[in-house]
């Protein structure tokens, strides 16, 4: 199964695609899209260009994406939302099913505790795709979203075939 993980921000977005079984996964691809100082309308419509061109070149089957959290700025959770917004619609309008975890799932997910900071993030990521060098947070967070999925969903497709088993 090829996974798309996306940590969506209205400055920068992080990408990751792996190739998982549910037990080992491989990285494929990952990426940080930059979204610069341009008005946030011109941003939200990159986000959504980028998507859809990792889309077409990578061909993944499933979308993962970071849940929406609560803030204590307001405008910084609307553009957050806003953000998601838009590559969800990317990736949904190429017929792809997306997934929603909270941080603290992806964190419980990839490093084993639901408040692990980022660097652990960024290590476990590193370990578990076996990547070499230095890894950029926003991308780590693009990638741990896509391995939570595939540890994650392979671990409910197997519960549920054992209870159809039963």
């Amino acid at each position: 199964m090829r996974i798309l993980g996306i940590d969506p921000g209205s400055r920068i977005t992080g990408i990751g695609i792996i190739e998982s079984d549910g037990r080992y996964s491989q990285h494929v691809f990952s990426t940080c899209i930059r979204l610069g100082n341009d008005a946030f309308p011109i941003r939200l419509g990159k986000i959504y260009k980028e998507i859809e061109l990792i889309i077409e070149e990578y061909q993944p089957q499933q979308m993962a994406i970071e849940d929406v959290f609560l803030s204590k700025n307001p405008s910084s959770a609307l553009k957050l939302g806003q953000a998601r917004g838009a590559a969800i619609c990317a990736t949904v309008m190429q017929n792809i099913p997306v997934f929603e975890y909270s941080a603290r799932e992806i964190k419980q997910a990839v490093v084993g505790k639901g408040n692990a900071d980022k660097s652990q993030v960024q290590q476990m990521v590193k370990i578990l795709l076996n990547l070499q060098g230095k890894i950029q947070a926003d991308t780590a967070d693009g990638l741990a979203i896509a391995l939570s999925h595939a540890h994650v969903g392979s671990t409910k497709a197997r519960l549920q075939a054992a209870i159809e088993a039963s």
